[in-house]
């Protein structure tokens, strides 16, 4: 079985930058494709940033692009999403998701129904 785990949530000013990770286990993380979303209390789930198993292209929503970053280390089995410029807007909780095990190249995307295991999300509060 799967599991995903994400830490580096945390308290941030505007403007700051984080860096979260999410670390998987039960399988090797190269044949997945892995996700970041986030939900702000009273709003839906948000997908953000996808990359792909395999070649390692990553697509990004606008609203991050230019500010997220998403990157994978297959030795050590964990995404990181690096976050700079953020704003009191980002202000949610961030959630890692994989989609797999894939055979094949895949394309990553951001919705939620895509994926088939989930982390427990970590904290990000942006805020002054």
């Amino acid at each position: 079985q799967v599991q995903l785990v994400e830490s580096g949530g945390g308290l941030v000013q505007p403007g700051g930058s984080l860096r979260l990770s999410c670390a998987v286990s039960g399988d090797a993380l190269r044949y997945y494709i892995v996700g970041w979303f986030r939900q702000a209390p009273g709003k839906e789930r948000e997908g953000l940033l996808c990359i792909n198993n395999g070649d390692g292209r990553t697509y990004s929503q606008d609203s991050v692009k230019g500010r997220f970053t998403i990157s994978r280390d297959n030795a050590k089995n964990t995404v990181y999403l690096q976050m700079d410029s953020l704003k009191p807007e980002d202000t949610a909780r961030y959630y890692c998701a994989a989609e797999g095990p894939l055979e094949l190249i895949g394309t990553c995307g951001v919705r939620y129904n895509e994926y088939d295991y989930w982390g427990q999300g970590t904290q990000v509060t942006v805020s002054s």
